[in-house]
């Protein structure tokens, strides 16, 4: 891990500002902000003339650095194993990869393990942290169905239970960003309003709901859904299922894991041109597997076979189990296969998610006084730095 200095940093090349590419322009880092975002010819002389540090990659591109909401682990470490050393590993390689903040993913497990993943996640919070920011807590079940376990061990699971999210939000106040759960479940529908009212994003996910449990539960405060297409009921023309209200339903933003393994990248073209206003968010979903080699590894508590980067539950291996993707990979087939620019791309892997845990005014998109969370890339949209909060980490 190399840094720089604490003189301004000035990065030079297509920079992507809010409002599209400027050609030729400009990025100011001082200290851990930004300092300027734009043309060139606009570059105050007072911050031209502090620059200690000058990048340029013409051909190139500055862009926000990623942010995954939805993640399990990676470089051989789960998020449900966490200690200080293991969150170090997991941000560590997944910052070297492009992702500048990210929700530690929890998985369908026994109450003591969550509270301890919990306790070790907040603490970690407390200190700087070295690699990618971690900005809380996502809880991936246990309030899922049995039907659509999906790699999550179905003894864990259990009914939507109000007074655990009393007493984890009471604990550690504002940490869990959001919550996973089946709304068709009993006590889902409380859980979800008490969620909405708490700030917290209520998702669909592992569900064997209908179409109208869905719509029912949007009114009631459900704002999101989990890797769409994968571990719920699908889309059919006369019961639309949960796939169907998430594709119809602007009130719920959808995630993509965009390998072209969990869905193909027909679906996915699909849902890019479904949800375009904002509520399309790229999340990796990766498990301890993600940066290290085929193998044998685990998933929460359960086996896991990686083939070729792919990775299936070992006792069914039909069942996918997570995936190995990164942040910058799924950016790559965006751009390079669905067809997406590198604008849409960069909202759905940067500002969509920001906006949906509510950090958008500190990050995810380059502009004055946010966070200098920034990548730049190559002409062929490979990683060539990674800066969080000014630091250049690789």
């Amino acid at each position: 891990m190399s840094t720089f200095n604490n003189s301004v940093q000035l990065l030079y090349g297509n920079v992507l500002l809010p409002d599209g590419l400027e050609q030729d322009g400009v990025l100011a880092i001082g200290g851990d902000s930004i300092l300027y975002a734009g043309p060139v010819s606009g570059l105050p002389e007072s911050i031209r003339n502090a620059a200690g540090e000058t990048l340029k990659q013409p051909d190139g591109y500055i862009i926000p650095g990623f942010i995954d909401i939805h993640v399990h682990g990676g470089n051989g470490e789960d998020f449900m194993d966490a200690s200080q050393e293991v969150l170090d590993k997991i941000t560590s390689f997944h910052s070297s990869q492009g992702t500048t903040a990210m929700l530690a993913t929890t998985m369908t497990a026994p109450k003591a393990a969550i509270d301890r993943v919990l306790k070790e996640v907040n603490a970690y919070r407390q200190q700087a942290m070295p690699y990618t920011r971690l900005e809380g807590v996502h809880l991936e079940g246990p309030f899922i169905s049995p039907k659509w376990p999906g790699a999550q061990n179905p003894v864990h699971i259990v009914p939507a239970n109000i007074d655990w999210l009393e007493e984890w939000e009471a604990a550690y106040p504002g940490l869990i960003r959001q919550v996973t759960l089946a709304p068709e479940r009993e006590g889902a529908l409380e859980a979800i309003a008490w969620l909405s009212q708490h700030g917290i994003v209520a998702a669909l996910g592992h569900t064997d709901a209908t179409y109208e449990e869905v719509e029912t539960a949007a009114e009631a405060g459900l704002s999101h859904g989990v890797h769409t297409f994968n571990a719920m009921t699908g889309l059919h023309h006369r019961k639309p299922g949960v796939v169907g209200a998430m594709l119809s339903d602007d009130r719920i933003s959808c995630e993509i894991i965009a390998d072209g393994i969990h869905v193909h990248p027909a679906g996915i073209k699909i849902l890019t041109r479904t949800k375009q206003d904002g509520n399309l968010i790229m999340i990796t979903d990766a498990m301890s597997a993600a940066g290290m080699p085929d193998g044998e590894y685990t998933i929460g508590d359960l086996p896991v076979i990686v083939e070729n980067g792919i990775a299936t539950l070992r006792d069914n291996r039909s069942s996918l189990a997570g995936s190995t993707l990164t942040m910058i990979k799924g950016f790559q087939l965006l751009t390079q296969t669905i067809g997406l620019s590198i604008e849409e791309a960069s909202k759905i892997a940067s500002l969509n998610p920001a906006r949906k845990i509510g950090i958008d005014r500190q990050t995810g998109s380059l502009e004055q006084g946010k966070r200098a969370d920034v990548l730049l890339l190559n002409s062929e949209l490979e990683l060539r730095g990674v800066w969080i909060q000014g630091q250049r980490k690789h």
